[in-house]
């Protein structure tokens, strides 16, 4: 699947002030628009721009928040209309899954994540509450409408240097397309049953994780993907423990906005500079972002960040040892390394 290369300073030098930018301003509009879920305000605008490159594209600053808004809303309806008949929802969920997981591995188009994203959210969530889908959908709608407006405000204010599009070169998997597919949506229909019969919906986070883990195409790119992950969790999750001791001084939103700013200017710089692929920060970033919002409203903040480090270590690991050991079986030679690997993770 496409994966966006390294940020370059020639190109956008105000692009770590753009990524900040855009989680502080998600955070001081939470307080404004009073959405159920105010995290996600400044989660989602981070998640979209610190996947840009180069110069404005308005095919992504407008078509990936509306593409959203579209899905949510479809499989909102469709979960809310199958729950009546669980084995019609499962089924429903297996086919959507496989066709997302189809088309990155037949394209190499991330948009197939989104149609898996939003399945294994509007999912989750209808199975335990249709009320709390509902705010779930409601929320990402919000979020997704000031993204439309908050993107091209900042790149209008903080412009890159470089006037050239990024062009983006989507790779197919290599060979057994539907095999592969139908591997990856049993996985993860399987994690997302664990959380509709077992455990609670607010641990989703599990099956996020594993979608971010099996979206990718080889056994050496998906377990280099969860490695990120957990790695860009824990690191997340030390900032966001290092932002919150410091709000037990002061505790104002003038204070939270300046600490996030300086958070997004770290991690968006290290997307630049750092030693570590350019996913893993900004990844931490998101985390960080999620975290500290989320812990705002919780009094046990410690606990909020533990059980997203575990949760996240969970579902990568079991994403990967699951994918591979059922490629191993019914896929033949699925092991061995391939060109399309380093293809399917630059950076």
């Amino acid at each position: 699947m496409y994966v966006a290369p390294r940020p370059e300073a020639a190109d956008d030098p105000l692009f770590a002030i753009r990524l900040a930018s855009a989680a502080v301003v998600g955070f001081a509009l939470a307080p404004v628009l009073q959405t159920a879920i105010p995290a996600l305000l400044a989660a989602l605008p981070v998640g979209l721009m610190a996947g840009m490159r180069k110069a404005f594209d308005p095919k992504k600053a407008f078509g990936g928040p509306i593409a959203l808004i579209v899905m949510v809303w479809l499989v909102a309806a469709l979960v809310s209309l199958a729950k009546p008949m669980p084995m019609v929802l499962i089924m429903l969920m297996a086919l959507l899954f496989f066709a997302g997981f189809y088309l990155i591995q037949r394209t190499g188009n991330p948009i197939g994540m989104l149609v898996i994203l939003m399945t294994v959210l509007m999912s989750v969530m209808g199975m335990s509450s249709i009320a709390g889908m509902e705010a779930m959908r409601d929320s990402m709608t919000e979020a997704a409408l000031a993204t439309l407006l908050i993107i091209p405000a900042l790149y209008l204010v903080f412009p890159p240097r470089t006037r050239e599009r990024m062009i983006e070169a989507y790779v197919p998997a290599p060979g057994h397309h539907v095999r592969a597919a139908a591997i990856r949506a049993g996985v993860q229909l399987l994690l997302c049953f664990w959380l509709y019969s077992v455990i609670d919906a607010s641990n989703m986070i599990l099956a996020v994780v594993a979608t971010f883990v099996l979206v990718f195409p080889t056994r050496q790119a998906y377990f280099e993907e969860a490695r990120q992950r957990v790695v860009a969790t824990i690191l997340g999750a030390l900032v966001a423990l290092l932002l919150l001791f410091c709000l037990t001084f002061i505790a104002h939103l003038p204070i939270v906005l300046l600490l996030v700013m300086l958070a997004g200017l770290y991690f968006g710089s290290r997307m630049m500079h750092g030693r570590q692929p350019p996913m893993v920060y900004q990844f931490a970033f998101s985390a960080a972002v999620v975290l500290v919002s989320s812990s705002l409203t919780t009094s046990e903040p410690g606990y909020a960040v533990l059980t997203r480090v575990v949760l996240t270590l969970g579902g990568a690991v079991a994403a990967a040892l699951l994918t591979a050991l059922l490629e191993k079986l019914l896929i033949p030679g699925a092991g061995r390394s391939r060109t399309a690997a380093a293809q399917a993770r630059p950076g």
